[in-house]
């Protein structure tokens, strides 16, 4: 896997209304927004979300930051483990927080696709590279 990787590379299949789809496609947009190669980062979407079940904000939201951790270190994504991992609880949280883990519901309060982005904005960790990779796939289900 070199270059651009999509939704549809890692098996997810953006629906409109699919809250778990979108979360999949959030989380790994948000491993693929850090200066890390893409394959893994899509290596460590797999190993969290594929393989643990981690699929949803409250799954991942109950993890712990070692297991995170661990899970990041399986994957050889280890330049960030600790910030990542700490990033992924807190972006779970914040999205179970304030939009009961539903990025649907995100967008059914933003007024549009740029109010929307700004919430995305509002993630730590969750900068123009990851926004960028999260729209290029979900735009077309979300706007």
């Amino acid at each position: 896997m070199a270059g651009v990787i999509t939704a549809a590379d890692l098996g997810i299949e953006l629906k409109p209304d699919d809250d778990s789809s979108l979360f999949k496609w959030f989380i790994a947009s948000f491993l693929m927004g850090k200066r890390i190669q893409a394959s893994i980062a899509a290596q460590a979407y797999k190993v969290i979300v594929q393989e643990h079940g981690r699929d949803t904000a409250r799954k991942l939201q109950h993890c712990t930051s070692r297991e995170l951790v661990a899970m990041l270190g399986r994957a050889h994504y280890v330049r960030y483990d600790e910030t990542t991992a700490q990033r992924l609880l807190d972006l779970s949280a914040k999205l179970n927080a304030d939009y009961a883990g539903k990025l649907t519901q995100m967008r059914s309060a933003s007024a549009d696709r740029q109010a929307f982005e700004q919430r995305l904005a509002e993630f730590e960790g969750v900068g123009p590279k990851t926004i960028e990779i999260f729209m290029r796939d979900a735009a077309a289900v979300l706007f």
